[in-house]
């Protein structure tokens, strides 16, 4: 549960997001910045209190509205591969507990977030901690349509599981542009990587098995 006043962050909390960093790295993530925003993020905020013990363990948990917050090493490492740099303009679809936001926006990147759901982005609104980024900006709507007024984007994040490459995400990815989206059913999906080059043509990489919550079209009242 996000919580609308501040909680602690304590040297054992420090102390557990430093065990973290060092599980991430050991299972490969190798982008020290990115691993430097993971460790400057108290994720046990993002969780209830009765999650507290456990929320620097390696794995996804439960939020509002049946979404979950990703996996440390998921996070980790779609934000690796995205390559981020200062002033990035980021799109992401699913905005679920903002915690992929705030990593990202840690890292420098401008963020423009969409989330479905209308109760977990009410809730999200009312989260303490979103206010220290101000580089993320939050919309109510249809992942799958992006938000073609704010476009083109440097980078696009998926952050569920999308049945196929939504097309509106790609024309509005800038050339030169990275996409990173799961790709998939409830069986699995595989993590794609999307490039754009300066002529606008599109390489696709797919890399490892992952598990999101799925991709809805429309909007959840």
């Amino acid at each position: 549960m996000l919580h609308s006043k501040p909680r602690e962050d304590n040297y054992l909390h420090k102390g557990l997001r430093k065990q973290l960093v060092q599980v991430l790295r050991d299972k490969g993530i190798k982008d020290e910045k990115v691993l430097a925003a993971i460790e400057a993020i108290p994720r046990h905020f993002f969780l209830d209190p009765a999650f507290e013990r456990i929320a620097y363990e390696d794995r996804a948990f439960p939020i509002t509205a049946n979404q979950t917050i990703s996996q440390p090493y998921t996070v980790a490492y779609q934000s690796q591969l995205l390559e981020i740099k200062k002033f990035d303009k980021v799109l992401e679809i699913g905005t679920g507990s903002a915690y992929q936001a705030c990593v990202l926006a840690e890292l420098g990147a401008m963020v423009y977030s969409i989330e479905r759901q209308k109760a977990l982005y009410d809730y999200v609104g009312q989260f303490f901690f979103i206010k220290n980024y101000p580089n993320i900006k939050r919309f109510y709507g249809d992942g799958f349509k992006g938000l073609p007024t704010y476009a083109p984007f440097d980078k696009v994040i998926v952050t569920a599981a999308a049945p196929y490459i939504p097309p509106a995400l790609i024309e509005q990815l800038k050339p030169g542009g990275i996409a990173v989206i799961p790709v998939g059913d409830d069986n699995g999906q595989k993590m794609l990587r999307i490039i754009k080059d300066a002529n606008g043509n599109v390489k696709e990489e797919e890399l490892g098995d992952f598990i999101f919550v799925p991709m809805l079209e429309g909007k959840n009242k």
